[in-house]
């Protein structure tokens, strides 16, 4: 791991993803066994990509095994793919450090498209629509996750859901992940909230357990609360918080 030792601390969120090369997981490894904060910090983030993972998953469509046996024997067989040669030492460094969210993005896709990809190549528009969205989607929830000022605290609403808020000021954005979340009832959605000195601001619904990028600007916001609202949202809460949550300092 070619990094001052001040620099370990911002390596957590690539050493939870398995963005790390054997030697540098290695030296972090032993870095971890000094340092109770990146112990900490290392194990949230390896739940969190675990909620992520199970929170966008879908099974694969019904017809797709049928679809699949029957286009076997017109698949091509690819090449085997040859290594490509090492890059520089500084130039690997920096590449591994900007692959830390497309970790996070191909740990999180492998859930979401895994079982679907000829099935995607046979029905095409509206499946590449939903993967381009889950894309977006990855690619925004892994910036915030693996910036290097991220931050993450956990709560547990009044209904019992599990609860986790990443937030990222050089990102300027927050995530909110949920599990363990009931069905909110016919006619009912929840909805995320940014509390600024007081003045509840909406920042996006969410029906069941997954993740969100929070709408609105979260670096003035003190905490995140959730509600019950009618279907569509409320432009002030109607209920009673279930989770007023501090946002990490």
């Amino acid at each position: 791991m070619n990094h001052h030792a001040t620099d370990a601390h911002t390596l957590v969120a690539a050493y939870a993803l398995g963005a790390l090369d054997d030697d540098e997981r290695k030296d972090f490894d032993a870095h971890l066994r000094t340092c109770e904060a990146c112990r900490q910090e290392a194990a949230e983030f390896e739940a969190t990509t675990a909620r992520l993972a199970a929170a966008v998953s879908q099974n694969p469509p019904a017809a797709a095994k049928t679809q699949v046996m029957a286009a076997i024997d017109g698949v091509r067989q690819l090449p085997p793919r040859l290594p490509a040669p090492s890059a520089t030492p500084a130039l690997g460094g920096f590449l591994r450090r900007r692959a830390v969210p497309w970790a996070l993005a191909a740990s999180v896709a492998a859930a979401v498209l895994g079982g679907v990809a000829v099935w995607q190549t046979q029905n095409g528009q509206e499946l590449e629509q939903q993967a381009r969205q889950a894309r977006q989607q990855l690619d925004a929830v892994g910036s915030v996750l693996a910036a290097p000022d991220a931050r993450t605290v956990h709560g547990k609403a009044a209904n019992g859901a599990l609860t986790t808020v990443v937030t990222s000021d050089q990102q300027d954005k927050a995530v909110f992940t949920a599990a363990n979340l009931p069905a909110p009832g016919a006619g009912k959605t929840y909805q995320l909230w940014l509390d600024h000195d007081g003045t509840m601001r909406p920042a996006g619904l969410i029906d069941h357990d997954g993740t969100v990028i929070l709408a609105g600007n979260p670096a003035d916001a003190g905490a995140v609360g959730l509600t019950l609202e009618p279907t569509g949202g409320s432009p002030q809460p109607t209920t009673d918080p279930l989770l007023l949550m501090a946002l990490p300092a």
